[in-house]
């Protein structure tokens, strides 16, 4: 039985390893039928893209169970509204299912503007909505004049594919938002793919402020309806997150002609290589003058508290399984930082690029997986001994029932991991999980 063998034959082309099979991975395929797969359900996708748009309704057209597995689901701050932070249903039940939802639709709508006053709402479809048929453009649109307030309809039903065509459907629902109106170079930037888990939008736009650039609105952290009503007056933008917004910086380029540039801000190395290309992008000369001077002071400032750490893991491996490819690139170089090596890597919605980039930068004997179930990642986690694993909130009790580290690198954490003191917190937290003296009195190998 070769290394990569798995239960199902069908997901040996989504395995590889580094060096003893040809990198012909596959991904950015729907997951197959018989895996229970470790990504979330088109609803989902679309929900946590959309969900820190902080004065708005959020909506979900559904069972009262959609709603419930997304209430608050990112640790996104608002320096404004709350209103986000509720979570609404339609609450269909037997009744809804068999003779239709629409007219309770309308009547939520109505009563939740007549509650919570504001200028937008976001109503979310969900797997029986695609299944009973309802209209949700046509009540959407009705109850829009009748309210005289913008509701965007969210094409979200599970059935139409997976978390991927969820982030499709938010940047839709975006796009509808945004006004169409004659465009001017402003010298300023839209942050996309940033969603201000404990207040990371807010790092990153001090940083740029320190180098002179403007942040006009961020996709979608402490966001507005009216500041992502104003998202075509920039000259760039700037794309963290590439799985869930690629899309939609593509389509602001073809629609109102704005370049769009990928950017990190998980660790040091990427964290300075992404100002210094902005600073670039943006005209260079003071721009980037202004930039050298912070990442050389906050660079300065950092490393000696990162470096602390680097002996304390040594001979440690880390495996990491995580949303999007660019998340998965940059905790390569991250656990370089620190002394760390990654010996399996996965995701969730990678794209073929980014696998290609992560093959490069992966050692011989790393195990790569695309839209993996728990099964392979217990037994690649055991095989490839690691010590550690970063994920999500569906990967934790896996890492715990096998006795290893786990650092949370999910939407719903609280503290920072981007930009220099991001650097810092995460070293910290890899060392307080990875060296913590419970593992003394377990058969783990997680103890330092």
């Amino acid at each position: 039985m070769s290394e990569t063998t798995v239960a199902i034959s069908e997901r040996e082309q989504f395995i590889s390893t580094k060096g003893r099979r040809k990198n012909s991975l596959k991904c950015d395929s729907d997951s197959i039928a018989g895996c229970v797969s470790q990504r979330a359900c088109v609803y989902c996708g679309a929900r946590v893209v959309l969900n820190p748009v902080t004065d708005a309704i959020h909506l979900v057209h559904g069972p009262v169970g959609c709603a419930s597995y997304t209430w608050d689901i990112r640790g996104s701050l608002s320096s404004g509204s709350e209103l986000y932070r509720n979570s609404f249903s339609t609450d269909l039940r037997e009744q809804d299912i068999i003779f239709g939802g629409e007219k309770k639709l309308a009547k939520t709508i109505d009563e939740l503007v007549a509650k919570h006053p504001t200028k937008l709402m976001f109503v979310y479809s969900t797997c029986i909505v695609g299944v009973i048929g309802d209209d949700l453009a046509a009540i959407c649109k009705a109850a829009a004049s009748r309210n005289n307030i913008e509701i965007i309809p969210v094409e979200s039903s599970g059935f139409i594919g997976n978390k991927s065509a969820g982030y499709r459907a938010a940047c839709e629902a975006l796009l509808k938002l945004i006004d169409p109106v004659d465009r001017y170079e402003a010298a300023a930037i839209n942050y996309l793919g940033d969603f201000n888990l404990a207040g990371e939008a807010w790092i990153i736009k001090d940083y740029l402020a320190q180098m002179g650039i403007k942040v006009n609105t961020v996709f979608t952290g402490d966001s507005t309806s009216t500041t992502l009503k104003g998202a075509a007056n920039v000259s760039l933008n700037i794309v963290q997150c590439a799985g869930s917004m690629n899309y939609l910086a593509a389509q602001l380029q073809e629609l109102y002609g704005i370049p769009y540039m990928q950017v990190s801000f998980l660790g040091v190395e990427d964290t300075a290589k992404s100002l210094r290309s902005i600073a670039d992008a943006m005209g260079g000369g003071e721009i980037r003058a202004r930039a050298e001077v912070l990442i050389r002071r906050e660079t300065d400032r950092v490393l000696p508290l990162i470096s602390r750490y680097r002996e304390k893991f040594e001979g440690k491996k880390a495996a990491v399984y995580v949303g999007g490819g660019f998340k998965a690139i940059s905790l390569i170089k991250q656990f370089r930082e620190i002394g760390i090596e990654v010996v399996m890597i996965g995701t969730q919605t990678g794209r073929r690029e980014e696998y290609d980039t992560i093959h490069e930068l992966v050692t011989d004997g790393t195990v790569i997986l695309d839209d993996a179930n728990p099964a392979e990642l217990e037994r690649f986690m055991t095989s490839q001994g690691a010590h550690l694993l970063v994920g999500g909130v569906k990967e934790r009790p896996l890492a715990y029932k096998l006795g290893l580290a786990f650092i949370d690198h999910n939407h719903d954490r609280k503290h920072p991991l981007s930009g220099y003191d991001g650097a810092v917190n995460f070293a910290q937290e890899v060392y307080s999980t990875l060296c913590s003296p419970v593992w003394k009195y377990t058969a783990a190998k997680g103890g330092g």
